[in-house]
């Protein structure tokens, strides 16, 4: 190595520097790379089917494709999606086709952040991984469902990579500070067990956040002789925001707000408060969380508590004119007092009901007796005619407002 690629490797995160290349230094999701299973079988063999590794950032997707470049036989290939365009897989897919035309070898593509990738990019990758003359290996953290054409993403075996636990993250942490080519072995640092626990229990289960947070914080304080200490508030700062993963776009969105309406509806109040603070704490709108509060007053509670909406709708009027975090308090009574609602869907099963006929029903005619007669020609008609004014009659009258053809249906219980 001359001293311009010696700088390159400084230059390189610490989360890249540490990058794993065997399984020796691979922590974490045992449940598709132990020994037993069908993935790490597959890398052994170098029989590797296309496949798509799904999962937050800093779980081991770009990992594992580092694992599977050294073990396997076949030509390894990466690419970006965010920088990759047309002709680089035009590249690609030559030279796979040669490889397998002139050597009788395999080509390996890997591509990360592959639901960045258009779908016409996914449409002129299908024939080639259709036909095998390439392995595809997509990483994402977006819900491949969505973001991978489904032609594509029947030919591929979908992996799906968790959070690491903590103890993991720990295990990465530990290798990079005794590590003295890659890591920080070189600084003279003092760092109690209890307080690596505590970063990693703030990473939420991504290394790389870790990681960079550890290399910040033993950078920031390994000036002069040592050793230095580093303790859990140092590394609050240095993680700052960061583990806070919360994709305002992405499935992660979608699943929180699944899981506070779902809290709110189940009851309890102190899930729901959580999650609103997942939300907001994150960065969230407050005007989304509120806007879906105004839904769920009147789907889950509705006619069981009609203050529902009012203690919505003022927590919506509160978060526009306050904005945050003034608001978040303001959310949090609405989340909790919805959360402690006396609940009800009949409304909503109603309204579904109803939209069902609307939509069958469209053509007929309303009834001539409840139609309004604003002239003379109306009247002649028929309109109005026959129709009960309900206080004459105690607003006991025997009278139809539906369709004939709708006579005496029921939505509400």
């Amino acid at each position: 190595m001359d001293l311009f690629d010696n700088n390159l490797l400084k230059a390189r995160p610490l989360a890249d520097r540490m990058r794993a290349n065997d399984w020796t230094q691979f922590f974490g999701q045992k449940d598709i790379v132990a020994k037993d299973k069908i993935l790490r079988q597959a890398i052994a063999n170098d029989q590797l089917p296309s496949m798509i590794f799904w999962g937050p950032p800093g779980t081991g997707k770009t990992t594992l494709a580092a694992i599977i470049a050294n073990k396997t036989n076949s030509e390894f290939i990466q690419l970006s999606a965010v920088s990759s365009g047309k002709k680089d897989l035009q590249q690609v897919i030559a030279n796979a086709q040669d490889n397998l035309k002139h050597h009788q070898k395999k080509t390996i593509l890997f591509i990360d952040e592959i639901h960045r990738w258009t779908k016409a990019q996914q449409d002129g990758l299908l024939p080639y991984v259709e036909r095998g003359i390439i392995t595809l290996i997509g990483a994402t953290t977006e819900n491949p469902s969505f973001e991978v054409i489904s032609a594509l993403l029947s030919r591929c075996r979908v992996f799906v990579l968790e959070p690491l636990q903590i103890e993991d993250i720990v295990k990465i942490l530990k290798k990079a500070l005794k590590d003295k080519v890659n890591g920080l072995g070189k600084h003279d640092m003092n760092i109690k067990l209890k307080d690596l626990k505590y970063l990693a229990s703030l990473a939420s289960g991504d290394a790389r956040v870790a990681l960079n947070a550890l290399e910040f914080a033993v950078l920031t304080k390994s000036k002069g002789k040592g050793p230095h200490s580093i303790i859990k508030d140092d590394f609050e700062q240095a993680i700052q925001n960061s583990n806070l993963y919360y994709d305002k776009d992405g499935e992660q969105h979608y699943n929180i707000i699944s899981a506070l309406h779902k809290s709110m509806r189940g009851s309890d109040a102190d899930a729901s408060l959580y999650w609103l603070s997942r939300m907001l704490e994150a960065g969230e709108n407050p005007l989304y969380v509120a806007r879906r509060l105004i839904r769920f007053a009147s789907e889950d509670i509705g006619l069981a508590n009609s203050q529902a909406l009012v203690q919505a709708v003022t927590a919506h009027n509160a978060c526009h004119n306050i904005g945050m975090p003034e608001c978040e308090l303001a959310l949090a009574q609405a989340v909790v007092y919805m959360a402690k609602c006396k609940k009800s869907n009949e409304l909503y099963r109603a309204y579904n009901k109803v939209k069902q006929d609307v939509k069958a029903t469209m053509h007929l005619p309303v009834p001539l007796h409840i139609r309004n007669a604003p002239t003379k020609l109306m009247k002649n008609l028929g309109y109005g005619d026959g129709y009960k004014y309900s206080p004459d009659h105690d607003y006991k009258e025997d009278q139809t407002y539906l369709p004939e053809k709708l006579k005496n249906k029921k939505y509400l219980d």
